[in-house]
């Protein structure tokens, strides 16, 4: 038996598939599903040297001394309507078929029709043709590898196909092509070709592949496509029973957890995003499935420099990705284009695909830092598919499974803030009497008694204390002894009571628990979120107690993302007379503090208030930005050397007291007097 390693990469193409065309032409640019596309992959092939050009005999006396050293032309055929009809309606083949018998103005009424909404298609007198061509070229290129006439191989042909439903054309596509030849292959090689892993790296959701084997436990489809909430094509179905591509479905039936959706929150995804995929989710998953043969729905619009797509991942990731897929199957591997728009990227990402089949390493390359809510993307579908793959489950836990004994962890906290603040200084909830506040905030705001007598006021406003733990490594199960909490919000506290300061300590949490909560794990709100929760509560204590207090020295602290309260408050009431001083720590975004009603805040704040800044924040790293947070409305803004919250807090703690120290009972307008100048 020859070895697998000594046997050449296969090619199929053929330039009939070039008669597919738009029969609405006109005088724009041809529509982007270019039949230039196929012509434009072959011409850079043969240029590399990967494609002989020569007569085929040539060719075949050449691979018997080096079979790697071109790849082996694998002819195309039509597909008959019987192969064709393993995952299609007869209707559906019907319908294709008749457009050869259209007239050219059938066809340009049809295309122009068609091109329209979800439909996304175009038709020409040699559709049918160029279609049968296609799946045959499909089907033919995967029974070569299957069967060991070849190593792995490349089908380079269009129409694409991914997009196409079982009953109806749809999104450049007339027949969908993988799951053709995905069905022709488990027919023809029952014992050798059983399991098959459809990777799709379209920018797009396959929808079609998925529809076609969303309840079969034979077919593992994972695609890695922009999602946007639905609002990228294909978007969501008509029908709301019919899936789209978010990350939550994952198969029906026998076929629940073979349907993985790695759906991108957005364009702009790049070869950070698309490595971290393939070894976090793809990869495992795919190990585990442990596949008989592999195909690539490789569609190579998510290419850098493709407009359409948006986004930017290289041809190295591209061959690094390859590489990957080609540890599976014993090698067996079947790249079968689908989309890609730009001729210039599609044909240098094929190129870079082709080399890595034939056995080129990938290209070293620099990996970026992954986009942070890509992260959060994959943390999901590793949270959806951990019911389904032994290798999802590490980290994972099911909220339902731990039944109604089960408390929030920062729920815990802050009841053991409350029982340390309340035994050391007497501290006691402040009653908020609005019921949704109330519910939202319980436990969370804590004053020291006779707050209403103080001359000397510190509201601390702050982040919940940052948690620290070391996980076992074998099983990630965390210990509580191997946890911390640091919280360096009591020092200040502390300080506050020992110099006879009344105190409102206010934890803003970065999520407020629901009963109705299911979710392992659940982001943090964005701003808007956060500001419109704050404001309401910072208005409603000026409102109803610091306001009506008869308060001399009134200080404001807030610690990271939380000292957005401070901003709300300053901008959404008239209380900067009252107040001594501010003091921030931030790590996070810096909020400029500026009113179109009241033009002197900005310069207040600016002279009455100390911004410590971690020492690795964004703005320290531009020039200008570094300018432009120097401005009076950005606070008396001041880098510190050390990186943190709680490290920032403990590094200045004594100029803090002495800041605050200096303001007791003095002049606060900000103004100055005509004996200062």
């Amino acid at each position: 038996m020859r070895r697998r390693g000594l046997l050449p990469t296969g090619c199929c193409y053929d330039d009939r598939m070039k008669l597919h065309a738009n029969a609405d032409f006109g005088p724009l640019p041809h529509h982007p599903e270019d039949p230039r596309r196929i012509e434009e992959i072959m011409k850079m092939l043969k240029k590399a040297g990967l494609v002989f050009s020569g007569s085929d005999s040539e060719l075949l006396d050449i691979l018997r001394d080096a079979p790697t050293k071109y790849m082996w032309r694998i002819p195309a055929r039509p597909a008959t309507k019987q192969e064709i009809c393993t995952v299609h309606t007869p209707r559906h083949f019907d319908w294709v078929r008749e457009l050869s018998d259209m007239s050219t103005r059938e066809l340009r009424v049809l295309s122009h029709n068609l091109d329209q909404g979800r439909a996304s298609l175009y038709v020409g007198g040699m559709s049918y043709e160029a279609a049968l061509l296609s799946a045959g070229g499909c089907i033919e290129t995967c029974k070569n590898v299957a069967a060991g006439h070849v190593k792995n191989a490349f089908a380079i042909i269009r129409p694409p196909g991914h997009h196409a439903e079982y009953d109806t054309p749809m999104g450049f596509c007339l027949f969908n092509n993988v799951p053709v030849a995905t069905k022709v292959c488990q027919n023809e090689y029952p014992d050798t070709c059983r399991k098959v892993l459809i990777l799709d790296w379209d920018v797009h959701h396959g929808n079609g592949v998925q529809n076609i084997f969303y309840e079969d436990p034979n077919v593992l489809y994972i695609s890695l496509h922009v999602y946007e909430n639905g609002n990228f094509y294909p978007g969501k179905p008509e029908n709301p029973m019919i899936p789209d591509g978010d990350l939550d479905k994952v198969g029906e039936g026998l076929g629940q957890g073979r349907n993985v959706n790695i759906a991108w929150p957005s364009q702009g995804m790049g070869d950070g995003e698309y490595l971290a995929a393939f070894q976090k989710i793809v990869m495992p998953i795919a190990h585990e499935f442990n596949p008989d043969m592999v195909i690539i729905s490789a569609g190579f619009d998510a290419a850098d420099g493709d407009e359409l797509g948006g986004c930017f991942v290289t041809p190295p990731c591209y061959a690094h990705m390859t590489h990957m897929l080609m540890s599976l199957a014993g090698g067996k591997l079947a790249v079968c284009l689908e989309g890609g728009y730009n001729l210039k990227a599609i044909s240098h990402s094929a190129l870079a695909v082709a080399r890595t089949l034939m056995g080129e390493p990938p290209p070293q390359m620099e990996i970026p830092p992954i986009n942070k809510e890509a992260a959060r993307v994959l943390t999901r579908v590793q949270a959806a598919h951990a019911p389904y793959w032994e290798c999802m489950r590490p980290g994972i836990i099911d909220v339902q499974e731990l039944g109604d004994n089960a408390a929030r962890l920062h729920d815990v906290i802050r009841g053991y803030q409350r029982q340390v603040l309340s035994e050391k200084y007497s501290m006691i909830p402040l009653f908020i009497q609005r019921e949704v506040l109330y519910k939202s905030f319980e436990n969370q705001v804590l004053v020291t008694p006779g707050l209403q007598a103080k001359r000397k006021i510190l509201l601390v406003i702050h982040d919940p204390p940052e948690l620290r733990v070391m996980p076992d490594l074998v099983d990630n199960t965390v210990d509580p002894h191997n946890g911390h909490v640091l919280d360096g919000v009591v020092s200040y506290i502390d300080w506050a009571h020992k110099n006879d300061f009344g105190i409102l300590d206010i934890n803003i949490p970065h999520y407020i628990t629901h009963p109705e909560d299911i979710d392992a794990f659940t982001p943090r709100p964005n701003e808007k979120t956060l500001q419109r929760q704050i404001l309401e509560l910072v208005c409603y204590i000026w409102d109803n107690y610091l306001q009506l207090y008869d308060v001399e020295d009134l200080f404001l602290v807030g610690v990271g993302n939380a000292y957005l309260g401070i901003k709300v408050l300053l901008t959404n009431r008239d209380c900067k007379s009252r107040i001594a001083g501010v003091v921030n720590f931030v790590t996070g975004n810096l909020r400029p503090v500026k009113s179109e009603t009241d033009t002197e805040l900005s310069t207040w704040y600016k002279r009455n208030s100390l911004v410590y800044v971690t020492n690795d924040h964004a703005c320290w790293r531009d020039e200008d930005l570094t300018k432009k947070v120097l401005k009076r409305r950005f606070g008396g803004v001041q880098r510190s050397p050390e990186v943190g919250l709680n490290r920032m807090m403990d590094r200045h703690a004594k100029e803090v007291f002495e800041f605050i120290n200096e303001r007791v009972s003095q002049d606060r307008s900000g103004n100055t007097t005509e004996e200062e100048k």
